[in-house]
C-alpha cells in the first residue's frame, strides 16, 4: 500500500502557493501540514535539507524545490495541460525565480539590505513586470488564452509585489498585467489554495489537500 505523499507548507509563501496551485490543479492527494517559520517542527526539519517550504516527502524522496513539486504534480495528472507551454516558458519562470525574486525581495525587505538602492531595485522589478505585460496585450495568459504552469508559477510573486505598495503598482502603464494579477485575485483557484489551517502538530489528524 502506497503512503499519500505529505506537503508541508507555509500558507503565505509564494513557493508554497504555486506547488499548492499545481497540486490542486492535478487533483493529486497530499497530506498537508502547514507550519510556522518561526517555529518549525523538529519532522519538518528532518524531511527538509533546506528547512524551507514547500517539501513534499514522497514513498523514495524528498522535493523540496516549488518548481520540481509542481512538476512532479502535473506529470501526475494535468487536464488543464499547464506542462503544454513553449520552451522559452521554462526561461521566463527562471528570470522569475532568479533576478525577479531578487530585486522584489531587496524591495520588500529593504532594511535588511542597507547597502542596496530600494529604488533601483524597484526599477529592476518594473522592467520584468513590463515585460510581462506585454506579453499580455493581447492574449489572458502569458502563452495564449489558457494558463500554463508559468502563469501559477509567476502569479504569487508579482502578487507579493504588488502587496508591497498597491495603490504605486496601480498607478504603474501595466493594465495587463493589473487585469491578469487581479484575475488571479479573484478566482476560485487562488481562494481554495488560500484556506487557513491550524499549524501542524505530532498527533494531529491528517489534512487532505488536492484530490
Amino acid at each position: 500500500m502506497s503512503l499519500t505523499p505529505v506537503l508541508w507548507t507555509f500558507r503565505r509563501c509564494p513557493y508554497a502557493m504555486r506547488a499548492r496551485l499545481a497540486i490542486a490543479s492535478a487533483g493529486v492527494k497530499v497530506e498537508l501540514r502547514e507550519i510556522l517559520l518561526r517555529d518549525k517542527p523538529q519532522t519538518f526539519l528532518e524531511t527538509s535539507a533546506s528547512a524551507t517550504v514547500p517539501a513534499l516527502r514522497l514513498e523514495n524522496r524528498v522535493v523540496d524545490e516549488s518548481k520540481d513539486i509542481m512538476i512532479w504534480a502535473l506529470e501526475q495528472s494535468d487536464p488543464h495541460q499547464l506542462l503544454d507551454m513553449p520552451d522559452e516558458g521554462w526561461a521566463l519562470i527562471d528570470a522569475n525565480d532568479g533576478p525577479f525574486k531578487a530585486a522584489l525581495d531587496h524591495t520588500k525587505y529593504a532594511s535588511r539590505f542597507p547597502d542596496i538602492d530600494t529604488e533601483t531595485e524597484r526599477r529592476k522589478a518594473a522592467a520584468f513586470l513590463m515585460c510581462l505585460d506585454g506579453r499580455l496585450k493581447r492574449q489572458t495568459s502569458l502563452f495564449g488564452a489558457r494558463p500554463t504552469i508559468a502563469d501559477l508559477a509567476i502569479l504569487p510573486f508579482v502578487r507579493q509585489f504588488a502587496n508591497i505598495d498597491r495603490e504605486w503598482f496601480d498607478a504603474q502603464p501595466w493594465p495587463n498585467l493589473i487585469a491578469w494579477l487581479d484575475g488571479f485575485l479573484q478566482s476560485e483557484d487562488l481562494s481554495h489554495v488560500m484556506t487557513k489551517y491550524p499549524p501542524w502538530s505530532d498527533g494531529d489528524l491528517p489534512v487532505w489537500f488536492g484530490g
